[in-house]
């Protein structure tokens, strides 16, 4: 059976087919996660079917409802995110590495939505802040920057021999 966030692999011929998920309340519910609870985002799915691979390309828009840390007003923050996934078939499910996931080929269903949720909450700032403080961060963290120097040699001054202790030039006769 095909879930609201599913795409049927089977029955697709192999060429490109595009999908569009909207992705409400109900949709971050099912995930039951704190850090993202409402939201309101289209997400547009091409998938280029191919012999022994499926290449997903998610282009997530909309707008998250976030808690400001510092005042705890809630607040509509935009996101706009693209990323790309590759299905390759084998034998086993396993994720290869971000970018790459190995499905079984006898996979008949690709559930799509745990990826469009990670992704949204990755786009997410880590310092959630209204917009009203977000210029006060902005000078809070320029105060914060210290100076840093950088120094190199300088080619034109000579090198000082290191000052060699006697005890160890006797040891070095020894060799």
């Amino acid at each position: 059976m095909v879930g609201a966030y599913g795409v049927n692999i089977i029955a697709l011929a192999n060429k490109e087919h595009q999908f569009e998920f909207e992705l409400e309340e109900k949709f971050f519910r099912q995930f039951g996660s704190e850090v993202l609870s409402k939201g309101s985002f289209v997400a547009n799915v091409i998938l280029d079917k191919h012999e022994t691979f499926i290449e997903a390309d998610f282009d997530i828009k909309g707008t998250a409802h976030l808690t400001c840390d510092r005042s705890l007003e809630e607040f509509e923050h935009p996101v706009e995110d693209r990323h790309k996934v590759v299905f390759k078939f084998g034998d086993v499910d396993q994720e290869l590495s971000d970018e790459i996931v190995m499905i079984n080929r006898d996979t008949a269903v690709l559930e799509l939505g745990q990826y469009m949720y990670e992704f949204i909450v990755l786009a997410l700032p880590m310092k959630r802040l209204h917009p009203k403080f977000q210029q006060e961060s902005e000078d809070e963290d320029e105060h914060e920057e210290g100076k840093i120097v950088y120094t190199s040699e300088d080619p034109n001054q000579e090198k000082k021999e290191e000052e060699i202790d006697p005890r160890w030039n006797i040891l070095k006769k020894l060799k």
